[in-house]
């Protein structure tokens, strides 16, 4: 899909194509490839970079194109991964902006609603490219929520009973906020560097540089403390596993003592050797009376020491 958009105290959708506005093309067809490099002449290894689904948050570079990628985060239908990210590329040369994402994402529609409803005057393109960098952020927080809301639904079910289920669904979280982790140090980075181009500092806008240095380390932060909850989560509810594994085991083996106590005293009785009872007639009585007084004392001996 391929839209263009023209700066007018907000981004306003146009019908094509003229000097200076911005083109954004999400999940590109073969003829959206087609106008990328051959008719605005992007470099084909820029695109090949930004179609990688791992690369890695960088600014490049090259015959007088600017490409920078950026990791955002997504929603998917993936039951076993909810959340993760995606790289967004920005390629600009003098009148050429171009953002290329290969799958559509929720973050750069409500960053044109954004820009419209706020009025905002985008003055170039790495003004752009750092406004993008705050709505990713903020979009993470958002995301980070819903995670955190995820957790909590997966810790009320362990309480009700711990299934391997449950237990899943933790690990699919952690892996949400290891990929979020990851992507937004990589963002941070790229951060410093647009903010370390020499040619360009007297142009940044102060506070917007600002404004993304708090709401990016505020994600990472916030990232960092669902992965410390989760794994503190996870790792208090392996304890509970493995305590009532122990406390099963504690059972187990008390039957199994007491079963034991007139399984030995019928075997005494049953060798073939006198005994003094053998030829009692009330010896079987005898020794059931034996065994199940024997068996009761087990029984409050366990119980005194809470193995029941």
């Amino acid at each position: 899909m391929r839209a263009f958009y023209k700066n007018n105290n907000g981004l306003i959708a146009v019908p094509e194509w003229f000097p200076n506005c911005w083109i954004n093309i999400e999940c590109p067809t073969e003829a959206e490839k087609k106008y990328l490099l051959e008719e605005l002449q992007i470099p084909e290894a820029f695109y090949s970079d930004i179609e990688d689904i791992d690369e890695r948050p960088r600014i490049e570079v090259e015959n007088g194109w600017t490409l920078i990628i950026m990791r955002i985060p997504v929603k998917s239908n993936d039951v076993k991964l909810p959340f993760h990210t995606i790289p967004v590329g920005i390629v600009f040369k003098d009148e050429v902006c171009v953002t290329v994402s290969f799958h559509q994402t929720e973050m750069l529609t409500d960053f044109v609603t954004y820009t419209q409803r706020k009025n905002i005057d985008i003055k170039d393109n790495f003004d752009l490219v750092l406004r993008l960098l705050l709505s990713s952020s903020i979009w993470y927080l958002k995301y980070l929520k819903q995670v955190n809301q995820k957790i909590k639904l997966a810790e009320d079910n362990l309480e009700k009973s711990i299934k391997n289920e449950e237990l899943q669904a933790l690990l699919q979280i952690e892996k949400c906020l290891v990929f979020f982790m990851t992507s937004l140090k990589g963002n941070d980075i790229l951060l410093h560097r647009i903010k370390n181009i020499k040619s360009q500092r007297v142009n940044y806008d102060l506070d917007l540089l600002e404004d993304v240095e708090i709401e990016l380390r505020q994600a990472q932060e916030t990232t960092n403390i669902y992965s410390d909850i989760l794994t503190g989560t996870m790792d208090a509810y392996a304890s509970v596993i493995s305590n009532n594994m122990n406390n099963i085991m504690k059972q187990m083996t008390s039957i199994s003592i007491i079963l034991m106590i007139p399984t030995v005293i019928a075997s005494f009785y049953g060798m073939n050797v006198p005994n003094g009872l053998q030829d009692n007639p009330m010896g079987l009585w005898v020794l059931v009376f034996v065994s199940i007084i024997l068996s009761i004392f087990g029984v409050f001996l366990f119980k005194r020491k809470r193995w029941f």
